[in-house]
């Protein structure tokens, strides 16, 4: 038997030790299995680059719970892109991707494929199972749900995310200590998030946590409400501009800076239009999706506020990259274990689908149908926490 893992999209906090848990799971139950690995995500299955995964890291695979990234590499393919592929040089002219990447699995042996990835990586598994289904192609895929942005359907908690939100609150409580370097100071915490603001929102929660274990010294410039956060911005809720002005104006005339909680994607359609309206191309990726890092969100709303606010020093830090890039914390290392040990009995049963809590079916942890996954899942801004934080730091 031959098992092969694949990991796609943006890294997370959780690739490595998926692959860690995988491995550990099928020494117990398929000892005898060849377990192997395509080299930077679909890239590496197009173009048949993949490594063998030797005796020496089945041993020792606690190793790679000490990192994050992907020990494969990983890759932003769509196999549904055929023109993108044949111009990367992924698949020549007149080929179909699904068709090469299945020709692929069947030239390697596989019998299992392991896709760990976001929406979409586990909405091109889901192709590329049905296409692997439909041409006769005995072949089992099983996905894991991985993404910092806890934004897929119907899955209620992907990998990574917990880690990432509790990274994002240590990458801050760095940075806010910049309000001692000037009078008058915006700073802005732009957070991962293109359409949905789970992450900024847990973020901000986990560091408001840590900060109310804090001790201050009010008598002089180390007061609480300086390291506070006084707004939370992300692309579920609309806000009133001039009301949030008049808002944060008189907590910078109170305590001489203002702290924001910012997700990337929360104003994109306003930034998209003045763009578009002064001629300029919005850069977008192979999967349609804007560039959020190129048209800098964070760096359009210091902009509009801090004219208004008569900042004199605006701090726009992004913590995306730093708290992706983090090994997985103990909370998220169970749910990995479990989600990784649940995936691997399920393959060995011959059965595809996603590794997941299906909030749908009570949160249990099941292999959830592929024509189910999609992305776009917003944050419920009902959550009572959320309503709470909102209420403390007098944003509602």
């Amino acid at each position: 038997m031959k098992i092969a893992f694949l990991t796609a999209g943006g890294i997370a906090p959780c690739l490595s030790s998926s692959i860690g848990y995988l491995i550990e799971r099928y020494n117990q139950i398929a000892p005898n299995a060849e377990l192997m690995g395509y080299l930077n995500g679909y890239q590496g299955l197009l173009t048949g680059n993949s490594i063998i995964i030797p005796e020496k890291v089945k041993v020792e695979h606690n190793i790679l719970h000490d990192f994050g990234g992907s020990p494969i590499g990983n890759s932003r393919v769509k196999l549904t892109n055929i023109e993108d592929c044949v111009k990367k040089g992924y698949v020549d002219e007149g080929s179909d991707p699904l068709q090469v990447a299945a020709d692929q699995l069947v030239s390697d042996g596989v019998n299992i494929l392991h896709t760990i990835g976001g929406d979409d990586t586990n909405t091109m598994a889901a192709q590329l199972s049905f296409y692997l289904k439909k041409n006769g192609y005995d072949l089992t895929v099983v996905g894991l749900p991985k993404t910092v942005d806890n934004d897929v359907f119907p899955v209620a908690q992907t990998l990574g995310a917990w880690t990432a939100a509790e990274q994002s609150a240590i990458f801050f409580e760095n940075i806010v200590n910049e309000n001692t370097t000037s009078r008058r100071q915006l700073i802005i915490h732009e957070v991962m998030g293109r359409h949905c603001g789970w992450l900024t929102a847990k973020s901000a929660q986990d560091y408001r946590k840590k900060m109310k274990n804090r001790s201050f010294l009010p008598e002089i410039l180390i007061s609480k409400d300086r390291w506070d956060i006084d707004a939370i911005f992300i692309p579920e809720e609309d806000f009133d501009f001039k009301k949030e002005v008049s808002r944060l104006k008189s907590l910078m005339n109170q305590k001489d800076c203002v702290n924001i909680f910012l997700s990337e994607g929360a104003g994109q359609d306003s930034i998209i239009r003045e763009m578009e309206s002064n001629g300029q191309k919005v850069p977008r990726d192979a999967f349609g999706h804007v560039r959020l890092d190129e048209i800098n969100p964070g760096k359009w709303f210091a902009k509009q506020f801090a004219k208004e606010l008569n900042a004199e020093k605006t701090l726009v830090q992004k913590s995306g990259y730093f708290a992706r890039s983090s090994k997985a914390n103990n909370k998220d290392l169970e749910l990995i274990r479990k989600s990784a040990f649940f995936a691997a009995e399920k393959a060995i049963e011959g059965m595809s689908g996603l590794s997941g809590l299906d909030e749908d079916k009570d949160h249990t942890l099941r292999l959830i149908e592929f024509e189910r996954i999609k992305g776009g899942k917003p944050f419920n801004i009902s959550e009572e926490w959320y309503k709470n934080m909102l209420i403390e730091i007098g944003q509602k």
